[in-house]
C-alpha cells in the first residue's frame, strides 16, 4: 500500500509510505494551486503513481480529507487568535 497512517508522522494524517508528504499535500498543490501531477511529482520527489496514488486516495476519502481541512484550520485560527492577543502584564 502506497498510502500510510502513522501517528507518529504528520499527526496521522494519510501519507505516502516512506515519506512526511501528506495526501492532502499533494492534492492542495493538484486541485488549489493547479500543478500538474508531473510537477507535483518532481517538487516532491515522487514517482508519478505515488501523486495518483495520493489523489486517488484524496477523492475516494473525500469526507474525511475534509474534516482534516477544517481541524486543521480550525487549529491555525486558535494559534493565531492566541498570538495576536497582546501578553497579560504582572503588577
Amino acid at each position: 500500500m502506497v498510502i500510510v497512517s502513522d501517528d507518529d508522522v504528520l499527526g496521522g494524517e494519510p501519507r505516502i509510505d516512506g515519506t512526511r508528504v501528506g495526501v492532502r499535500h499533494v492534492a492542495a498543490r493538484m486541485i488549489d494551486g493547479g500543478q500538474s501531477p508531473a510537477h507535483v511529482a518532481d517538487q516532491f520527489d515522487l514517482s508519478l503513481s505515488d501523486v495518483y496514488e495520493a489523489l486517488s486516495y484524496y477523492y475516494a476519502h473525500i469526507e474525511e480529507m475534509r474534516e482534516l481541512e477544517r481541524e486543521n484550520e480550525a487549529a491555525f485560527d486558535r494559534v493565531r487568535e492566541s498570538s495576536l492577543k497582546p501578553k497579560e502584564t504582572v503588577q
